[in-house]
């Protein structure tokens, strides 16, 4: 499988997947109500919080799916995994649907502070949510073993259509049937049972065929090889939810659904540039599991660093563009001056904090792909021992920027301490040339854009070429990043693929 093509469909896939759902935003809350819309951004976070019951298991079941590829797994304890796994996913996807639907009452009247909803509207959107979260859980196991092998443009294209049923096709919906959170989530929750069937029958067409084509057993003994990597990864995922939620979940409860919504739009928006480093980690991982697993210690080394590139590249511009331009962005895009004053805040230091986050992770997938989670286990449990009190502090003390200042400053802190250690301890020497040749060239020459573009062009007052300004912005500083990777330089001379060549840092 290329690895260039894979990250292009990625790209396709996810990039059209978070700009549609941010696009089509003002529609929503042009249908729906701005205190309906709150019960999105609520139904968002509880989808995150229910990956804590994940356990490490979907990236356990890509893993050993790329182990597969690469010879290190037999067909026949390939699909014992899995058939171990979809037990454990379907009996957890009951359990903690049902225990959504039995709290669905206590959180519409004494967790929510619904203003305009009717009660019983409400809690029966939350039932419909419990529903869809369950089935879209279940997805990623069929997901994560669909990007182990390696067929990303396949699930790119399921992305766009899934993304296209879900917040385009819904509109001639609102128009039709209804706008109430009801009516919504109920065709939510027919996409979502569409989806599932769909994964699911493509993962078994990919699994490798048996002599004895017999069924396979329900059996808890293949799960005993990967529990180790599995709680490595569980505890991980534990603490992403944590570090990324926490604020959201107190929100929640503090503020009225109505201001919920804006802050639920900003990091919406913010989340903009999380699509630099989830295509490419999607087709990241796999590659480089597969390239440690044959023993390619140069190639591992090459695809680190020219994927560091890639995602410095897109990553850093579009986090300053979203932080310096906040309010500008976000009144030409919704064309609302109440939206855009009460997001921008949030969106300006959401945004830079998931430019440094995007940059953060990749010594995560150095871990991930040797198999060796204790040093991110240690650094995440002390990163998460200090960072949750002062969310919890700076939130209830400042409100929604005492949650963003948080974010930064802790994914700051991370960066500057605990990246470089990482690299000392897995690839020695590589940091100093890491950071100085595949991040802070582009970093540099982004900086001095943003400053060359506020000092010499106004932006206009017409929403329409506010926004051509913006875009042509935000290309400015896209060829500026773009000049700072020689691999780049190198695949735009020559179309030289990205992995494929020796690294010209």
């Amino acid at each position: 499988m290329s690895l260039k093509r894979n990250i292009f469909a990625n790209y396709v896939g996810q990039t059209y997947a978070t700009l549609i759902a941010i696009a089509m935003m003002p529609m929503y809350v042009r249908y729906m109500g701005v205190e309906a819309y709150g019960l999105i951004g609520f139904f968002a976070m509880l989808q995150a919080w229910f990956q804590l019951l994940d356990m490490g298991l979907t990236p356990t079941m890509a893993r050993e799916t790329a182990r597969y590829q690469g010879g290190a797994v037999d067909a026949l304890n390939l699909r014992r995994l899995l058939r171990s796994l979809e037990g454990v996913f379907i009996a957890v996807a009951v359990l903690g649907g049902s225990w959504i639907v039995m709290g669905a009452n206590f959180i519409a009247a004494h967790w929510l502070k619904v203003e305009q909803l009717p009660l019983a509207e409400v809690e029966r959107a939350i039932s419909l949510m419990a529903m869809i979260i369950a089935l879209r859980w279940v997805c990623g196991l069929y997901r994560g073993a669909i990007n182990g092998f390696e067929r990303l443009i396949w699930l790119s294209g399921l992305n766009v259509i899934g993304a296209t049923a879900r917040f385009v096709l819904v509109i001639p919906f609102f128009i039709y049937i209804g706008t109430s959170p009801t009516e919504f989530f109920t065709y939510q929750l027919a996409i979502a049972a569409l989806e599932t069937i769909v994964l699911m029958l493509k993962t078994y067409q990919l699994l490798p065929r048996l002599e004895n084509t017999g069924q396979v057993p329900w059996q808890w003994e293949p799960l005993r090889g990967v529990l180790k990597f599995s709680l490595s990864i569980a505890f991980t995922s534990s603490v992403w939810v944590l570090v990324t939620q926490t604020d959201k979940l107190i929100l929640s409860k503090i503020l009225p659904l109505k201001e919920y919504a804006y802050f639920t739009l900003a990091v919406l928006v913010a989340s903009g540039v999380g699509i630099i480093s989830g295509p490419i980690s999607s087709a990241l991982v796999p590659r480089m599991t597969k390239l440690w697993a044959e023993g390619d210690n140069a190639g591992f080394v090459r695809v680190y660093r020219n994927a560091t590139q890639l995602v410095a590249v897109i990553a850093i511009p579009a986090a300053m563009m979203l932080s310096f331009y906040a309010e500008p962005i976000l009144w030409a895009w919704t064309g609302d001056a109440m939206i855009s004053q009460n997001a921008a805040p949030v969106l300006r230091l959401y945004a830079l904090g998931n430019g440094i986050l995007a940059l953060g992770a990749f010594p995560y997938f150095l871990q991930y792909a040797k198999g060796d989670l204790h040093l991110h286990v240690i650094g995440n449990f002390l990163f998460v021992t200090l960072l949750i009190p002062s969310v919890i502090w700076a939130t209830q003390r400042y409100g929604v920027e005492g949650a963003g200042y948080a974010w930064l400053s802790a994914n700051a802190v991370y960066f500057i301490v605990w990246v470089p250690l990482v690299h000392s301890r897995l690839l020695k020497g590589i940091h100093i040339s890491w950071l100085l040749r595949d991040v802070a060239p582009t970093m540099l020459l982004s900086v001095v854009g943003i400053g060359l573009l506020d000092n010499f062009f106004v932006i206009p007052t017409s929403r329409i070429y506010a926004a051509a300004f913006l875009i042509s912005a935000g290309m400015v500083l896209l060829i500026l990043g773009s000049m700072a990777s020689a691999p780049i330089r190198g695949a735009i001379r020559g179309g030289l693929g990205l992995g494929t060549r020796g690294h010209n840092g």
